[in-house]
C-alpha cells in the first residue's frame, strides 16, 4: 500500500489539473465486480467553490523529465518527488472506493522517462483495475501526447474518458514555455479519439469506447493569447474533435525565476467568463465571432450574453409569448430549461410576468429585454440597464454559494444557465 507521505506529493500535484469532472458514461454494474458508472457517472459532490470531490485525483508520478516552465512538477523545480505503481494505485482506489470515499478515479501523471512508459504505465494500472481487481465504476485517464497511439487505443477501451490537454493556447506559447511539447503531438491523439470508426455500430465498440467522451484544459493568462483567440480555438475542438467539455484553469505563478511569466495570478473572473462564454458555443447558438465580435477579451463587468445583449439593443425588447426560441435563448436571464418551459407553456395560456417567475426566468436581467403582452417593466436607458446588470452581477459573485442552498444564483453557478 501506498504511504501517507508519497501520497500527499501525489495528490497535491494533481490538484492543478481541472478536467476532471465525470458524466455520460453508462456501464452498468456486473456480478461479480465492484463498482457502478450507469447514469451520470458519478455521485457528485462539491466543495464551497463548485469543485467535485467524489473522485480520487492523484498522479501516477511527479517525477518529470519535461520542464514546461508554468509547471510545478517541472524537472528544474526543487519539489519532492514520488511515484507509486499501477498495483499501489489499484489498491489504494479499491480501499477508498470500499470505504465510500470515492466513486472514480482520476489518474494523471508527468512524463517520467519517456511518453511511451508513462502511457504503459497509465494503461496498465487501468488494466489492473478493469481485470485483477474487478472494479467497475469511473475512470478518468490523463493521456499522454507522443505516446504510442496503441497504448493510447487500448486505454480508450478500459477507461470512461481521456483528456489531452492543450494547456496553453497558441503553438507560439507552447514553444516558449513548454519547449519538449508540440502542438501536433497533442493534437493528433484528440483528432484520432474522434474518429468515426470508434464509434459506427460495425464494431460493436460505441458503449465500450470511452463512453463519456475526451476533455482538454487550457491555462488562462499564463501567455497573452486574447479571450477572442481562447474562444475561437475552443469552437473549433467542439466542431472537430467531439469534445465533451473544455476546461479553463487561471494562471498560478509556481515560477518565479522567469521573466517570460506573469508574477501575478490571473483574475479568477476572466476564468468564470470564459465558461459562461463556453456555455453559450454548446447550448445557446452563439458563435465565438459574436460573443467576442473582436474585441479581445470578454467584459468583466457583465456576463457574455448580457454584454452581446448591450450591444444588440435594437433587437429587443422580444413579446415572450410569440418569440422563436432561438431569440428567447439570447434574452439574459432566459437559460435553455426556462426558455424549454416558455415554449411548452404558451401553448396553453398567455403568459405575464408572474408566469415568468414561477418559470425561473431571473427578472432582473430579463425584464430590460422583453415584453408580457405588450406590457414593458425594465429600464428604457441603455446606460441604466448596464449599470443594473453590473450591479445585480456583482451582488451575485458577492454572494458565498452553500452545497446546500437551492437558489436560483446556486443553481446558475452549477447548470451555467445565462
Amino acid at each position: 500500500m501506498i504511504d501517507e507521505k508519497r501520497l500527499c506529493i501525489l495528490t497535491e500535484g494533481a490538484k492543478y489539473d481541472v478536467s476532471c469532472s465525470s458524466s455520460g458514461s453508462k456501464r452498468q454494474n456486473k456480478f461479480g465486480e465492484i463498482g457502478n458508472a450507469h447514469f451520470a457517472g458519478i455521485c457528485h459532490s462539491y466543495t464551497q467553490d463548485g469543485r467535485c470531490i467524489s473522485l480520487l485525483k492523484m498522479l501516477m508520478s511527479n517525477d518529470c523529465v519535461y520542464d514546461c516552465k508554468y509547471c510545478v512538477n517541472r524537472a528544474t523545480n526543487d519539489v519532492a518527488r514520488a511515484t507509486a505503481t499501477p498495483d499501489e494505485i489499484c489498491e489504494l482506489v479499491m480501499a477508498f472506493y470500499k470505504r465510500n470515499y470515492i466513486e472514480g478515479l482520476f489518474l494523471s501523471s508527468a512524463i517520467v522517462k519517456n511518453p511511451d512508459y508513462t502511457m504503459e504505465m497509465l494503461y496498465l494500472t487501468a488494466y489492473k483495475l478493469r481485470k485483477d481487481y474487478h472494479f467497475n465504476g469511473y475512470i478518468h485517464l490523463k493521456g499522454i501526447p507522443s505516446a504510442d497511439k496503441s497504448l493510447i487505443e487500448a486505454a480508450g477501451l478500459l477507461v470512461d474518458r481521456m483528456s489531452f490537454n492543450i494547456e496553453l493556447p497558441s503553438e507560439t506559447s507552447l514553444k516558449l514555455l513548454a519547449p519538449q511539447k508540440s502542438k501536433t503531438a497533442i493534437v493528433a491523439p484528440m483528432k484520432a479519439l474522434a474518429l468515426d470508426k470508434y464509434y459506427e455500430s460495425p464494431f460493436k465498440r460505441r458503449r465500450d469506447f470511452l463512453p463519456a467522451g475526451q476533455t482538454t484544459q487550457m491555462i488562462i493568462g499564463a501567455s497573452p493569447e486574447s479571450d477572442a483567440h481562447i474562444l475561437k480555438l475552443t469552437e473549433y475542438l467542439y466542431s472537430n474533435y467531439k469534445l465533451k467539455r473544455v476546461y479553463y484553469s487561471s494562471y498560478m505563478p509556481t515560477n518565479f525565476d522567469t521573466t517570460l511569466l506573469p508574477y501575478t495570478p490571473a483574475p479568477k473572473i476572466r476564468e468564470h467568463r470564459l465558461y459562461q462564454a463556453d456555455w453559450l458555443l454548446r447550448y445557446y447558438g452563439f458563435t465565438a465571432g459574436e460573443i467576442t465580435e473582436n474585441d479581445g477579451n470578454l467584459s468583466l463587468e457583465y456576463d457574455p450574453k448580457c454584454a452581446w445583449a448591450l450591444k444588440h439593443l435594437d433587437l429587443f425588447p422580444v413579446e415572450i409569448n410569440s418569440a422563436p426560441l432561438d431569440m428567447l435563448l439570447r434574452v439574459p436571464g432566459v437559460g435553455v430549461k426556462s426558455a424549454s418551459k416558455i415554449l411548452l407553456a404558451r401553448k396553453h395560456v398567455k403568459l405575464d410576468f408572474d408566469a415568468l417567475k414561477r418559470l425561473r426566468v431571473v427578472l432582473k436581467r430579463a425584464m430590460h429585454f422583453i415584453t408580457c403582452n405588450g406590457k414593458f417593466i425594465g429600464c428604457k436607458n441603455e446606460y441604466g440597464i448596464g449599470r443594473l446588470l453590473a450591479a445585480g452581477d456583482a451582488s451575485a459573485r458577492a454572494q458565498q454559494l452553500s452545497m446546500f442552498d437551492n437558489t436560483d444564483a446556486a443553481l446558475s453557478a452549477l447548470n451555467g444557465e445565462l
